[in-house]
């Protein structure tokens, strides 16, 4: 009995020793170091052609800016090509995506990638050449770390998901969301990937007063978004109905219609963007251009000081409601350029 009580003494001082660390340890796990871990993950996967393939350095300018909304036969994408990958591979690849993102940004990404499988399935692509989730590319710029600033990239035909990583913060511009088609089947039920998008909208839009809905409706038609793929640094007018003549009612609504973007994030760095936006309300115009009616096909802005949203909808292809274009950017921040580094 004696020996008994001296072994458990001795276990519960080494348990006791150990809690700190053990605490320590739990402190530093962190989403940003979570996600650092799930790429250092991915990586010991691979093997060498694979691991020169996906990492290149931060100061890589070109590879920053190769994200398009065309084809990847258009637009050659670098990095690991999604249907390149074995099953652990692939694995370890989604487990990047859903550290970056949160579960509703994992939701969405997953959701596009799906529509271009069903277009590629479509009788107008009879092809079956350039589609599909075989043609999506991940990629780090710079090598995946705690301390110093690295990007995530994930995309191809109508997705480019650019995440900056340094240290806790995280940022998810410039990053373009699209579909084609905007609804399809699975399991019996209908997919929107940006179906929440275009409801929010329409339901702020009917909101607005006489007055408000003159100033947001704009004169000039526009076919696409204007700050897509090719137009860093380009700055364009404000315009519309200013927010702060927006009721508390409208407020909320639009803040939700941002959050579709800023969402797409983890959860904390979704949380300090949709922060920092909201004390700019006052400085955040919203603009329109096309029928307000539910069930129509129109263009629409948001625009504050560290946020641009456009989303457009293309006859290019079919109908302009089944083909949407997005874009997402922070005119102060893209590619997360307050961290320097590059």
């Amino acid at each position: 009995m004696i020996r008994s009580r001296s072994f458990l003494s001795a276990a519960l001082r080494l348990a006791l020793a150990a809690s700190p660390l053990l605490c320590a340890r739990a402190a530093e796990s962190t989403p940003a170091t979570r996600t650092v871990a799930a790429a250092e993950a991915l990586i010991s996967t691979l093997d060498a052609a694979q691991r020169s393939a996906v990492v290149f350095a931060y100061t890589n300018q070109v590879q920053r800016r190769l994200w398009s909304n065309l084809p990847t036969p258009m637009v050659r994408r670098t990095g690991l090509r999604w249907g390149d990958l074995k099953p652990d591979q692939l694995k370890a690849a989604e487990g990047v995506l859903k550290a970056a993102l949160s579960g509703m940004g994992y939701e969405k990404v997953m959701n596009i990638v799906e529509a271009e499988e069903v277009l590629k399935n479509s009788p107008g692509n009879p092809g079956n050449l350039v589609f599909g989730k075989d043609e999506f590319y991940l990629s780090f710029v710079g090598a995946p770390s705690a301390e110093k600033p690295w990007m995530i990239q994930f995309g191809g035909h109508h997705l480019a998901i650019n995440v900056t990583v340094a240290g806790t913060n995280g940022v998810l511009t410039p990053s373009l969301t699209c579909t084609q088609p905007a609804s399809f089947q699975r399991d019996g039920k209908t997919v929107r990937p940006l179906g929440r998008e275009n409801d929010l909208a329409f339901q702020l839009m009917g909101t607005l007063d006489a007055s408000q809905k003159s100033a947001a409706v704009l004169g000039a038609r526009f076919r696409d978004i204007v700050l897509g793929p090719g137009q860093d640094g380009r700055r364009i007018a404000p315009e519309g109905v200013k927010v702060s003549t927006f009721t508390p009612a409208q407020r909320r609504l639009l803040l939700e219609l941002v959050s579709q973007w800023v969402g797409i994030i983890r959860d904390d760095a979704a949380a300090a963007k949709m922060s920092e936006i909201e004390g700019n309300l006052d400085q955040t115009w919203f603009a329109w251009s096309g029928p307000t009616e539910p069930g129509s096909a129109a263009y629409f802005r948001i625009q504050g000081p560290t946020v641009v949203i456009e989303y457009a909808p293309q006859s290019l292809g079919g109908s302009a409601l089944n083909h949407t274009h997005t874009i997402y950017r922070d005119p102060t921040n893209d590619y997360g350029s307050r961290f320097g580094g590059f």
